[in-house]
């Protein structure tokens, strides 16, 4: 069984988006993965087709029904689908490489993109959405967040990649962040490449890359290094 998607938006316009250029694309058009964008207006029930009312209590903004957002997810993903729900929140979970490795595994996820204020907790409640987020700042909405939390879970989906060497010592992988790369040529504006990685030796340049990490992950991201070494990696941050 493939991955597949489900994106529930008032703008399904902006999907598939990036996730269906270059390898991302082409494993959609390989049938590694699917994507279904629904528009939320069409579960509304009154002619001007609202999604939308003013916060109880008071307070600036609007928030999104309960009823109408609860009818779209039980028409995208009946009772018994096994997909996670996930509504992609400032308020949410920080998305972590752990938790999309757990994602590409499974059958794929049901995706609500938040607007306005935020969701009516009932519906939040009453249908188990999973909220995340992507970083510590607010976007207008969910939708750009659903292409970053698919984008870092597709690719790993066996085959979307093509050589799965390839993320074996990318940030977050390994508990560190991942060494400086080079190529060719040579010597750019009066810089070499390192002299160790085009000397042969494969053990010196496995322990300049480890060194290299270390050294990159202390001078930026010093928190990870408190981790058990090899643990997954939660960077922090939350956004919609």
């Amino acid at each position: 069984m493939s991955f597949s998607a489900d994106i529930i938006t008032l703008f399904p316009e902006l999907f598939p988006g990036p996730l269906g250029a270059s390898v991302l694309g082409r494993g959609m058009g390989e049938g590694l993965w699917s994507l279904r964008a629904t528009q939320l207006r069409d579960f509304a029930t009154d002619r001007h087709r609202t999604v939308d009312d003013t916060p109880s209590g008071g307070g600036a903004g609007m928030v999104l029904k309960p009823d109408i957002l609860a009818r779209a997810i039980d028409t995208v993903a009946p009772q018994h689908d096994p997909r996670p729900r996930i509504l992609m929140s400032p308020r949410g979970v920080p998305l972590t490489q752990a938790r999309a490795h757990e994602l590409a595994v499974g059958p794929g996820a049901v995706i609500v993109c938040g607007r306005f204020e935020g969701v009516d907790q009932r519906v939040i409640d009453a249908r188990g959405l999973e909220e995340i987020s992507i970083g510590d700042y607010v976007l207008a909405g969910g939708e750009v967040a659903a292409m970053v939390l698919l984008e870092a879970v597709v690719r790993l989906i066996p085959g979307v990649l093509g050589a799965l060497d390839s993320r074996d010592e990318e940030s977050f992988e390994n508990g560190l962040l991942e060494y400086p790369h080079y190529t060719r040529p040579q010597v750019f504006e009066g810089h070499d490449i390192p002299a160790v990685l085009t000397s042969g030796d494969h053990k010196k340049i496995a322990k300049w890359r480890h060194e290299q990490a270390l050294e990159l992950t202390q001078q930026r991201r010093p928190d990870l290094l408190a981790r058990p070494h090899g643990e997954p990696v939660e960077p922090r941050g939350r956004a919609r």
